[in-house]
């Protein structure tokens, strides 16, 4: 993922360009033997079993999030079958050692997982001052080399990611090529991950046109292709001709990252999705959480009970994870065939706090996950779904709710074979209303998080008296060494310690059951993972 697309004064005609289709490649001859792990066969990705593997998952920053170990077993929880994990070189992040990458790949085994592991240090080489050559990314490989080899049933190679920028995309060609037989060298039989140029997007068709070229240089024929799809793929023209090519062509392609906008820019996520499922092509969706860019989390600060719309979009949406991902037949318990589990029975809901409903209900037979998902309001044939939270347990509490509130629940059951049909719904209202001594409630979400700082944003304030409020005050405590950098829609005491919030002009008359919101932004020492606690308010 890079947060930059430059040179758009040419980006129309580049953008027409791709409808044009590559011509039909030469025949080229194939190994001698397929590769100890994952192998290409035509355009399809084959597990070390001989089974075609589709990905479907996404990326986790982890050269910036280390602490966020528990995000592996929760985005298998979620249901993909693959994680793209974001590794430093050592010229501007990391290097990530060899111990730490030991772990991740354990990780991904223990959680069914297919780790692709990617080099992020090279993005926008040529462009970007600071990035890595893919030479350099190849060395860091051959550094951590002993902790890869044997892997190769469970572990993809992304050699760098977003290699070049959008100055002299054309560079692509020779050094990826080079990096694709150098790997080689060194003994490398990975399946080898080679992202496009133009930061990924390949708007001047530079990997589009040459990739037979690294093709040809790979003497194991065991590179697979990846475009990164971002504002470029605004339309399903662009989308579906840049898949057109690689199918006539009759190479290899996966979508290594996409989003659902990007620069303010829409994204045509839809056919993205919708395309690759009918195609066979593997897609992994940027990013779990920890976005400079919050529209591209999928979870509020790394929680899987948090999805963001983009979040429900990729793993609950239409042809997303939940729909279309299957494990690689590797691991125990994921073969071709096999029934989904029946839909989960008795759910019920056993408690109900201010902010909370509890949940239970009776286990599917094979059933390796639960899926529960949450409508507003009481139940009815209307109610509008989003999953709240992914379990392999038989209960569920789902917490920071508002107060005297009616929600409406469901649960779905899953395994490698598919997901049943949901559950009966049952309401859930949390208790709280009358006129209680405080007379409001605050409900906080962490936005995002990045290294030395996090976003507060929404803080949710609602009045729950029985009559108007004309103003309100929260108070909260951050953790030590954290101090707040700024602030929105409230005003605020101190800057470290207690904090107390207050209405500001527009936002402190609230009706029965009004709500309003602040937010603010902290900053924290770096790998201090803590947050704000201590939320509590106070009407007037």
């Amino acid at each position: 993922m890079r947060l930059r697309l430059t040179a758009m004064g040419a980006l129309p005609a580049l953008i027409a360009s791709l409808l044009v289709l590559l011509p039909a490649p030469p025949a080229t001859a194939e190994p001698a033997a397929p590769a100890p792990g994952f192998h290409i066969s035509g355009q399809k990705l084959l597990d070390a079993n001989g089974n075609p593997f589709v990905m479907r998952g996404t990326s986790h920053p982890h050269v910036w999030y280390q602490g966020e170990t528990g995000s592996y077993a929760e985005i298998a929880g979620l249901g993909a079958n693959t994680v793209r994990v974001v590794l430093g070189s050592g010229q501007r992040w990391g290097p990530s050692p060899a111990a730490d990458v030991a772990n991740v790949i354990s990780l991904c085994k223990a959680n069914r997982l297919v780790c692709v592991l990617e080099a992020h240090d090279t993005t926008g080489y040529g462009e970007d001052a600071a990035a890595a050559t893919l030479d350099q990314a190849v060395t860091y490989w051959n550094s951590i080399r002993d902790v890869l080899i044997g892997q190769e049933a469970f572990v993809l190679i992304n050699i760098g990611n977003e290699p070049i920028g959008n100055t002299n995309p054309g560079q692509w060609t020779t050094a990826t090529a080079n990096a694709v037989q150098r790997m080689r060298t060194l003994g490398f039989e990975h399946t080898l991950v080679v992202d496009a140029p133009n930061w990924g997007q390949d708007w001047s068709n530079t990997m589009r046109d040459n990739a037979q070229t690294v093709w040809n240089a790979d003497g194991q024929r065991n590179t697979l292709f990846s475009v990164h799809m971002y504002q470029v793929y605004g339309t399903a023209a662009t989308i579906t001709s840049y898949f057109d090519a690689f199918a006539k062509a009759g190479l290899p392609l996966i979508v290594g990252e996409f989003g659902h906008e990007h620069q303010g820019q829409n994204v045509d996520e839809d056919t993205i999705m919708a395309e690759a499922q009918t195609r066979g092509i593997g897609w992994v969706a940027w990013s779990y959480s920890g976005n400079t860019e919050p529209y591209l989390d999928q979870t509020v600060a790394f929680n899987p009970a948090q999805l963001t719309p983009w979040g429900q979009r990729v793993f609950t949406g239409p042809n997303g994870v939940s729909e279309t991902s299957r494990c690689a037949t590797v691991f125990t318990g994921c073969g071709p065939g096999g029934t989904a589990p029946a839909a989960p029975t008795g759910l019920a809901v056993t408690g109900a706090t201010s902010s909370s409903v509890s949940l239970s209900w009776t286990g599917s037979a094979a059933a390796t996950q639960y899926q529960v998902h949450r409508a507003a309001g009481a139940c009815t044939a209307q109610s509008a779904f989003s999953q709240v939270a992914s379990t392999a347990g038989l209960t569920f509490t789902n917490t920071g709710l508002a107060a005297n509130t009616s929600y409406c629940y469901r649960v779905t059951a899953s395994n490698a074979a598919g997901t049943s049909a949901p559950s009966g719904t049952v309401t859930g209202t949390t208790t709280g209303g009358g006129d209680p001594g405080n007379g409001c409630s605050v409900v906080p979400t962490v936005q995002s998080r990045w290294d030395s700082g996090y976003v507060v944003q929404p803080v949710a304030v609602t009045n729950t008296r029985t009559s108007a409020i004309s103003g309100w005050r929260v108070t909260f405590t951050l953790p030590a060494g954290h101090t707040i950098a700024g602030s929105w829609n409230a005003s605020l005491s101190g800057t470290s310690g207690t904090i107390t919030a207050t209405n500001v002009p527009h936002n402190g008359n609230l009706p029965v059951g009004g709500k309003t919101s602040f937010g603010f932004q902290v900053n924290k020492p770096s790998g201090n993972s803590q947050s704000p606690s201590g939320f509590s308010c106070t009407a007037s």
